[in-house]
């Protein structure tokens, strides 16, 4: 059974397939924390998948990163 509210993504990470499913806020908030920091959503996600505690899943890394900016451009 699938999720309506989550939006599914492949990807290619370190030369591997994978996909990721976020819900569409969720990749809206990316999609603008690539662009402010003037790279691709790809280039985004590679540095987050670099980055993360390799216990924790990709999808949650980018939920939090995304919770991180989205906090951050409020704020100020």
């Amino acid at each position: 059974m699938s999720n309506p509210y989550l939006q599914k993504r492949s990807l290619r990470l370190s030369g591997h397939k994978t996909s990721v499913a976020l819900e569409q806020e969720f990749w809206q908030a990316l999609e603008q924390y690539a662009q402010k920091q003037q790279c691709s959503l790809a280039a985004l996600i590679m540095s987050i998948d670099t980055d993360r505690d390799p216990n924790r899943p990709l999808s949650s890394a980018l939920r939090l990163a995304a919770l991180d900016f989205a906090s951050k451009s409020k704020n100020g």
